[in-house]
């Protein structure tokens, strides 16, 4: 009897459930088993094998503790989860290939005249070179680079607070009565 009630206080506790409430129902609990004990009935067969279930699911019919969510809205929640998830590993995949490639590359091609010493990019858009001048290539490297790098990290703070959503979601579930 006393193993029973005493696997219901410890869900209790676990629950948050104020110390003279839990009391009162390890009281009303320890009543009814030991009445129950008197016609020869073991509390499993009274409630079931299950205490922690048993517990949370008496919190909530007197409502100390919230009821467990509709299965509609179980199911709804982790599918943001998932969405946010996949749209975070996608900016992660992105964003590094990205960084791997080098992609976007810029170039500047400028248009230089002929004449010795002087070496100023002429007004004449590329590819048109002005007679007798020549065209100077320069690579200017990467410059999304700056932009790519804050999205790796931003993309792998998201999929850290998904990770965490994930493993504090499925702890914050209370247990549910057997069916």
């Amino acid at each position: 009897m006393t193993d029973y009630v005493g696997r219901c206080r410890a869900e209790w506790r676990r629950l948050a459930v104020p110390d003279a409430l839990a009391e009162e129902m390890a009281a009303d609990l320890a009543s009814d088993l030991s009445e129950a004990e008197a016609d020869g009935i073991s509390a499993e067969e009274l409630w079931g094998s299950d205490a922690r279930s048993f517990a949370a699911s008496l919190a909530a019919e007197r409502g100390i503790i919230p009821a467990p969510l509709s299965p509609a809205k179980t199911r709804r929640r982790p599918l943001v989860l998932v969405a946010f998830t996949v749209i975070a590993a996608l900016v992660l995949i992105f964003a590094a290939r990205a960084l791997l490639t080098g992609q976007p590359k810029a170039t500047l091609v400028a248009n230089v005249s002929g004449t010795p010493g002087h070496h100023l990019p002429s007004a004449t858009p590329f590819p048109f070179a002005p007679p007798g001048g020549a065209q100077r290539v320069f690579d200017l490297g990467n410059l999304a680079a700056p932009i790519e790098w804050i999205l790796l990290v931003f993309a792998i703070v998201a999929l850290g607070f998904a990770l965490w959503l994930w493993s504090s979601w499925a702890r914050s579930r209370p247990p549910s009565m057997p069916v």
